[in-house]
């Protein structure tokens, strides 16, 4: 069990805790929530020993194992497999002692026995496993980590984080460097994960399928809801609401103690009793009035003309060097209307389609042709580099229109929660969302009728992202979107291009769909990079230990599907219970009598309430049943 008591945290001059109170139980998966600055990572800094409680306690379990990814990889010439394994910090000091205590055969003994205890001899296997799920080729696992791009080495260090055999595993935002195929596999790991789980994210579909319950940190205060990220909202709203109605009652009392007080004070026969007034008003503990923090309020400018089509590409090749295209056979025609979602592994080439259609990378061969009026707005997570550190919101805005009044530009800029000195404030101390904030402010300002997003979502948090998908909703010019947070996806986009092999093609489906699909062509892959035996067939062995391998990846994939069901099912074995009891009782007489109508009416609504419950969960039942099916065994 992990218990904050009273536990108060400082940076500085800021109090990121005051007086907070948590415990979390071994086994618990919580999403970790709040505005950026409002002191998460920090929580998780205390919570592995690398900050210190200013007052109270942290009490953590004796021995307790952390694994958290790291936010730095050293270039090193070890290989990626090796490097997975470091994570594994007791089968690493095992495999040193045994190479220092050979002649010691007790010792020797010992060792050898705890190595089996902890699955030492599959480690290997087991690493390479995490590294496939992670988008590891067979052939990159040998790969030096110095010959990886800074994306693929925080691949590597998500993979070392989930080697370790910990008790607490701490997450902050692990989806960020992930292509949406990875993020599924990631969200199975993770359901299967038997530790504590504790993970920061702003991608709200991704914790509502790996978490069950949310720790929400605001003000300085730490409050756990049960249930995942919409019931969150809910139960947060009801308090909120709760806390107002309390806040407003407490107001009332208030100004009839002050009215009091003001009125009697000075007479002698009412003073003793506006004193114990003045008192009761001095050891009130004050209730502060309700508010939820929504900073951003901005839409997308209407288009000043729609073009149709308003892009096309013909016979097009594209990608970065003369003769390697990425990309073949480029036939896309964009309709203003249009908005879609980009589908594919990372290298696939979606940000190359991207880049091709903003005129940034020209193509290799074939016409790229504009409507007449298009106007694009560009934002991927490089653009961020183009702002002028040493300048302001204010004078990019005024830069891009100087002919519009300044506050104008500072209404606009505060829809973005860039607000009064903030405004005329340097860039360069912003952090990343701020950053990626002004850099969507810049786009929206220009009236784009083609919007060609790549990933705007990294470094928002939750309420930015929420505005941005309102906005982008709302919006009424065409729209492409490359992005692994599913839920401004599917609230977004009507369509999918699918980019695989070179192509891109239409996608007949939905995100559970390509969901599907991307595992199983996982599961194909695993397949045929099994060795082949000599000549055409596979050696008896080969095969036998390629079938095992695909009835573990099968299982791999049952198995959160199954567990769903199980917690389906045992769910609704109470409420079938209760309904048949309520049903036996409407059948009676007793209760229809006069004196029960109370209990009549009780009996029916809650009888209602059951029906609509179970027919959700039925409904769930078989969605995920019929998961299992396409699977199959």
């Amino acid at each position: 069990m992990i218990r904050l008591k009273s536990l108060t945290l400082r940076r500085g001059t800021k109090v990121l805790l005051d007086q907070a109170e948590l415990t979390l139980h071994p086994g618990q998966k919580v999403g970790v929530v709040g505005a950026n600055g409002a002191g998460k990572s920090s929580f998780f800094a205390l919570l592995r020993g690398e900050l210190h409680a200013d007052a109270g306690d942290l009490l953590l379990p004796p021995r307790l194992v952390i694994g958290h990814v790291a936010q730095e990889t050293p270039a090193l010439t070890r290989s990626a497999l090796d490097y997975t394994l470091d994570g594994d910090a007791e089968l690493r000091a095992l495999q040193q002692q045994l190479a220092t205590v050979a002649d010691d055969g007790v010792r020797h003994g010992e060792l050898l026995a705890r190595l089996e205890a902890i699955d030492g001899y599959s480690a290997p296997a087991r690493a390479a496993k995490l590294l496939a799920g992670l988008g590891f080729a067979e052939t990159q696992m040998q790969q030096p980590v110095s010959s990886f791009s800074g994306g693929w080495r925080m691949r590597l260090n998500l993979a070392q984080a989930l080697m370790c055999r910990s008790d607490l595993l701490l997450l902050d935002e692990p989806t960020n460097h992930l292509d949406l195929e990875t993020v599924v596999w990631l969200e199975g790991w993770l359901r299967s994960y038997q530790g504590t789980l504790l993970v920061i994210s702003h991608d709200r579909d991704f914790l509502d399928a790996t978490i069950g319950a949310i720790l929400h940190v605001e003000n300085g205060r730490l409050a756990l809801y049960t249930g995942d990220y919409g019931d969150f909202e809910a139960q947060r709203a009801e308090r909120l609401g709760q806390q107002q109605q309390a806040f407003e009652k407490q107001q009332r009392e208030i100004a009839h103690l002050e009215s009091f007080i003001t009125r009697f004070k000075a007479k002698a026969s009412k003073a003793k009793q506006a004193q114990s007034r003045v008192k009761a008003l001095e050891r009130m503990e004050r209730i502060a009035a309700a508010h939820v923090d929504t900073p951003f309020t901005f839409a997308f400018r209407e288009p000043e003309s729609s073009p149709n089509p308003l892009l096309r590409l013909e016979h097009g090749e594209a990608g970065y060097a003369a003769g390697q295209p990425l990309l073949h056979q480029l036939n896309l025609s964009l309709e203003k209307q249009a908005r879609l979602g980009l589908l594919g592994v990372n290298g696939a080439g979606k940000s190359t389609l991207i880049k091709t259609l903003q005129g940034e990378l020209q193509l290799l061969s074939g016409q790229r042709v504009e409507g007449k009026g298009l106007k694009i707005g560009y934002f991927a997570q490089h653009q961020l580099e183009h702002l002028r550190l040493d300048e302001s919101p204010l004078w990019h805005l005024q830069k891009l229109d100087p002919q519009t009044r300044e506050q104008e530009h500072r209404n606009f800029l505060g829809g973005f929660d860039f607000h009064g000195e903030m405004a005329t404030a340097p860039v360069a101390p912003f952090s990343g969302g701020e950053k990626a904030r002004l850099a969507l402010a810049l786009l929206i300002w220009q009236r784009p009728n083609l919007l060609l997003l790549d990933e705007p979502t990294n470094h928002l948090d939750i309420e930015m992202r929420q505005a941005l998908t309102r906005a982008l909703t709302d919006f009424e010019g065409a729209l492409i979107v490359v992005s692994h947070d599913r839920h401004l996806l599917r609230a977004t986009v009507d369509d999918f291009w699918l980019i695989e092999a070179g192509r891109v093609r239409p996608f007949d489906g939905d995100l559970d769909d390509y969901g599907r699909y991307s595992q199983e062509k996982r599961l194909e892959s695993a397949r045929a990079e099994l060795p082949a035996a000599s000549g055409e067939a596979l050696d008896r062995k080969a095969q036998k230990r390629a079938e095992a391998q695909a009835r573990q990846q099968l299982a791999v994939l049952r198995k959160p599907i199954e567990q769903q069901l199980a917690a389906v099912e045992k769910k609704m074995t109470p409420l079938s219970h209760e309904q048949a009891g309520l049903t036996e009782q409407l059948a009676g007489t007793q209760i229809y009598a006069p004196e029960c109508k109370a209990a009549l009416q009780a009996a029916l609504k809650r009888a209602a309430e059951l029906k609509t419950e179970l027919d959700a969960l039925e409904e769930t039942w078989l969605t995920l049943q019929a998961q299992l099916d396409e699977l199959g065994s």
